[in-house]
C-alpha cells in the first residue's frame, strides 16, 4: 500500500471509530423516543376495539350449527379463557395434534359451529374494511392472559417433536438470500433501521418479544397476531408463504413460545 492509500485508510478508520460513541448515543436516544411514543399510545391502545369485538364473536352464535365458541377448549378446559394463551401451543387429544391458538380456533369453529376449515381460514389477516374474525378472537383471548407467566409444556413426545421441528425451521437457511429466522434473530445487538432485532435464542429477549404479540401496528392500523408476524418474516426472507394455521407454523410458534417460558404475558401491545 503506497503512503497516500495508507493515509486515506487510516483517516477512514479513525473517523469511523470516532463516530461510534455518537452513533451509540443516537441509537439510545432513538430507542428512548420510540419507547416513550409506545407508552403514550399504549394508554389508549386501539387494540381494545379488536378485543371487544373478539369477546362478542366468542359469545355469538354463528355457523350452520348456530352455536357460540363458549365451550371451546383452547388449552385449559372447555370454555376456560383466562391464562389459556400462556400454555399454547400444546397437544390436544381430540385432534391428536399440537395446536396453537389459531389452529385450535379453526378446530372449534368446525366442531361447535359447523364452519368448514377453508371458510374459517378465508379471512385470517384483516386489512381496512376487510375485517378478520381470527385477529379479533385472538386479541381478546390473548388479553385474558395479561399478567400470567408463559408456561408452555414439552411433557408429551408430540410437543417435544413440534419444538424440535420448530427449532430446525428457525435455523434453516434457504431462498434467494440464503436467509433463516436465525439470520436476524440469533445475535445480540442487531437492528434494521430503527427496529431492534431480539435474539430469540436468548430467554430474556424471547420473553420480551413473544409476550407482546399480538400487537396493534400503528403503521398498518391493524392488530397482527403471531401467525402474521411469522408470515411477514417469511415474506421478508423471500420464502414461500407459509400455510395459515399449518402444522409448520405451529411448530415454529412452539419453539418461540417455549423459549419465552417464564416471561409475564402483556399483550396486545402497540407496535411500530
Amino acid at each position: 500500500m503506497n503512503p497516500i492509500h495508507r493515509a486515506v485508510t487510516l483517516f477512514c478508520v479513525t473517523s469511523a471509530l470516532a463516530a461510534v460513541p455518537a452513533l451509540a448515543q443516537q441509537s439510545s436516544s432513538t430507542e428512548a423516543a420510540i419507547q416513550k411514543y409506545r407508552e403514550a399510545v399504549g394508554e389508549d391502545n386501539p387494540a381494545e376495539l379488536w378485543e371487544a369485538r373478539g369477546e362478542a364473536l366468542w359469545k355469538e352464535k354463528r355457523g350452520p350449527k348456530h352455536a357460540s365458541l363458549e365451550q371451546c377448549d383452547i388449552g385449559l378446559g372447555a370454555g376456560v379463557v383466562k391464562g389459556a394463551y400462556t400454555v399454547l401451543p400444546k397437544y390436544f387429544a381430540d385432534t391428536g395434534k399440537v395446536q396453537d391458538l389459531e389452529s385450535r380456533l379453526v378446530t372449534c369453529m368446525g366442531t361447535l359451529q359447523g364452519i368448514a376449515p377453508a371458510e374459517a381460514k378465508k379471512t385470517h389477516f384483516g386489512n381496512g374494511p376487510k375485517r378478520s374474525v381470527m385477529e379479533a378472537l385472538v386479541a381478546w383471548i390473548a388479553s385474558e392472559s395479561r399478567g400470567i407467566p408463559m408456561n408452555v409444556s414439552l411433557s408429551r413426545p408430540e410437543e417435544q417433536r413440534a419444538y424440535d421441528i420448530g427449532k430446525a425451521m428457525f435455523f434453516y437457511r434457504a431462498g434467494p438470500h440464503d436467509f433463516s429466522c436465525a439470520t436476524c434473530h440469533s445475535h445480540d445487538g442487531l437492528r434494521i433501521r430503527l427496529q431492534d432485532l431480539p435474539n430469540l435464542t436468548n430467554p430474556k429477549d424471547a420473553q420480551r418479544a413473544y409476550t407482546t404479540w399480538p400487537g396493534y401496528r400503528v403503521s398498518q392500523g391493524e392488530v397482527r397476531t403471531m401467525q402474521h408476524r411469522i408470515f411477514d418474516c417469511y415474506r421478508q426472507q423471500r420464502f414461500p408463504e407459509p400455510g395459515y394455521a399449518s402444522d409448520a407454523v405451529t411448530a415454529l410458534t412452539m419453539y418461540l413460545a417455549r423459549n419465552a417460558n417464564g416471561g409475564v404475558y402483556n399483550a396486545p401491545s402497540v407496535k411500530r
